[in-house]
């Protein structure tokens, strides 16, 4: 896949072979018809991906050029595995969405639930530690630091204590961009143009071209050599 959604850095020598292999696998996880619909998606996926480059290369002074972000950084990694399992989840090929997903998870310490809703230009700066919940839904022009959790805050159960498979994670908007170690629980919405500092922990919706900071740190100046810790 990874070949195939970025023939201008890795090569296009190999192509028809990959989507030969490609079609092949997904046929025989979930049949013709459903591999068939995939293979239509590939050029939005493809499409999408490098969005997310663009993304990172405007967001990060340090990249030089794009190669460099399609072979080294983390969250596109993360974000070929999440695109990809997105497109089967949604044909409801079984499995394989959280394997592939859970794959990326392990190699880059980002766990993006397949289920979850991400628009274009999305970009995770160093990345380690993120978690993204199944029902969050993300705009465009989104971008999150290490660290960050869109998590649910509780859970409704059914009449047998089941939990209940219902919206439960964070909606971000267009433009949000949330810092280091920050958690965003429930369904909560952050409006387009905001901006969540770091530390934060958040259970409440906020409106549009919000900025939402940590409340300051209490000094206590009688303390020395870690005394009171």
């Amino acid at each position: 896949m990874r070949r195939t959604v970025f023939p201008e850095y890795l090569g296009q020598e190999d192509r028809a072979l990959d989507l030969m292999r490609i079609r092949s696998v997904v046929c025989k996880l979930a049949g013709d018809k459903k591999a068939d619909a995939f293979m239509e998606r590939i050029p939005e996926i493809s499409r999408l991906l490098h969005t997310d480059v663009e993304a990172i290369a405007e967001n990060d002074p340090s990249v030089e050029d794009r190669t460099e972000v399609v072979l080294c950084y983390p969250s596109i990694r993360v974000m070929l595995h999440y695109r990809t399992a997105h497109e089967l989840l949604l044909l409801e090929v079984p499995v394989a969405p959280r394997l592939l997903t859970e794959m990326a998870h392990s190699v880059t310490g980002i766990d993006i639930h397949p289920g979850a809703q991400i628009g274009e230009y999305f970009a995770i700066d160093h990345g380690t530690g993120v978690v993204i919940g199944a029902t969050s839904i993300i705009g465009n022009h989104v971008m999150l630091y290490q660290g960050v959790t869109l998590g649910a805050k509780n859970f409704k159960y059914d009449p047998d204590g089941r939990p209940l498979d219902l919206p439960r994670h964070p909606v971000l908007e267009d433009n949000v961009t949330v810092y280091a170690n920050t958690t965003i629980l429930g369904r909560v919405t952050i409006g387009h143009d905001t901006v969540v500092g770091g530390n934060v922990w958040l259970t409440h919706d906020v409106p549009p071209r919000s900025r939402i900071l940590q409340t300051r740190a209490i000094e206590q100046p009688l303390f020395t050599d870690g005394a009171g810790i």
